[in-house]
């Protein structure tokens, strides 16, 4: 077998086993929604999570998989991305599309997916900033609220934080990046990458 077709077979595998094929549809759907709205529908992200509690524990991925695998997944994904909402950064249909991809993905896949959606959401911020030319912006925004949360630490023993307080420079759908993210995570495990 040559090369080229045992690198499409093995990227053929990847869409036709159901936990992942699901997954990458769903977040085809999502990151779909997310640029045309700027919104997340609860039916992606609310059925994706139950089809994953569900789908996972009837069948589970490993034979050492138990039942707490894929909602351990989902509350990691969740809390990874609570914070970003609770400071007015990101929407909650991002943390709920995270919390979903973590319902699929089990624990210790979800914290990679974390990392490559950080990685695609940076580059996507950045492109974002030079394309718009808003970078200069944008830095003097996270210095501030930098700053800020310092100052409010020494001072009070809480960081604080008022985004409010800066002018935005715009949006940025990060349902894509969360996709390209977990999209680029499932094709480097395939390949044993990671």
């Amino acid at each position: 077998m040559d090369e080229t077709a045992f690198f499409f077979e093995l990227l053929g595998m990847l869409v036709t086993d159901p936990r992942t094929g699901v997954l990458l549809a769903l977040l085809a759907a999502a990151a779909v929604c997310d640029y045309r709205t700027f919104r997340i529908p609860n039916l992606i992200t609310g059925g994706g999570i139950l089809f994953a509690l569900v789908y996972n524990t009837v069948v589970p991925p490993d034979w050492r998989a138990g039942w707490t695998w894929a909602p351990a997944g989902m509350l990691l994904g969740f809390g990874a991305m609570l914070p970003m909402y609770a400071i007015g950064t990101m929407g909650a249909g991002d943390v709920k599309l995270m919390a979903m991809v973590g319902a699929f993905l089990g624990f210790n896949a979800t914290l990679y997916a974390l990392l490559f959606c950080v990685i695609t959401a940076g580059i996507a911020a950045l492109v974002f900033g030079l394309r718009k030319r808003v970078m200069g912006r944008m830095l003097a925004n996270t210095g501030a609220a930098m700053r800020g949360m310092l100052w409010s630490a020494v001072a009070s023993g809480t960081p604080r934080l008022q985004p409010e307080a800066m002018q935005s420079v715009g949006k940025l759908a990060y349902g894509i990046s969360i996709a390209l993210g977990t999209t680029s995570y499932l094709v480097a495990q395939q390949f044993n990458l990671v």
